[in-house]
């Protein structure tokens, strides 16, 4: 093989691992809107004008301080609404096309956006509604939610599938 032909297999081949990296890099930290890349979940905004806390701490702590927040609940009698799961259900309740808020058995579920694309169980919901309590006419208190045999038959489906 020539000198000549040699030098331009080289540059092709340079060429080519190049546009290869370029490509996978584009591919990898390709943005979406705010800075965050194409590829992570976007989860339904919240009501409020800012979280109980900055947005990547939560998305790296919030497990932690809800369990902080229950165990402080349960074993200290400590009730405060920062890191109340409640708190957060009825901030991020995301609505179906009946304009009621979806439960945990919703794909558009707030909390299964995340969880879904991470691969990890949810168990809150196990104990916990999943959607916020809706208001009694008469009183204004919070109502407890009811779940209805459509909604437990579809939670036990979605709870199968994650064990598959």
């Amino acid at each position: 093989m020539g000198a000549a032909l040699r030098y331009a297999v080289m540059r092709s081949t340079a060429t080519l691992a190049t546009l290869l990296v370029a490509a996978i890099l584009a591919l990898t930290l390709g943005t979406a809107g705010a800075g965050e890349p194409a590829w992570l979940p976007k989860p339904a905004r919240g009501r409020g004008d800012k979280c109980v806390a900055d947005t990547a701490w939560m998305r790296r702590n919030h497990m932690t301080a809800l369990s902080h927040q229950r165990d402080g609940t349960v074993h200290d009698g400590i009730r405060t609404s920062r890191f109340s799961l409640k708190e957060c259900i009825d901030c991020h309740a995301v609505k179906g096309a009946d304009g009621k808020p979806v439960t945990v058995a919703s794909e558009k579920h707030f909390c299964r956006t995340c969880h879904d694309y991470a691969a990890v169980q949810i168990d809150c919901f196990e104990c916990h509604a999943s959607r916020p309590e809706a208001k009694a006419a008469t009183t204004g208190e919070a109502a407890p939610e009811r779940s209805s045999g459509t909604d437990a038959a579809m939670l036990a489906q979605y709870l199968r599938s994650l064990k598959q």
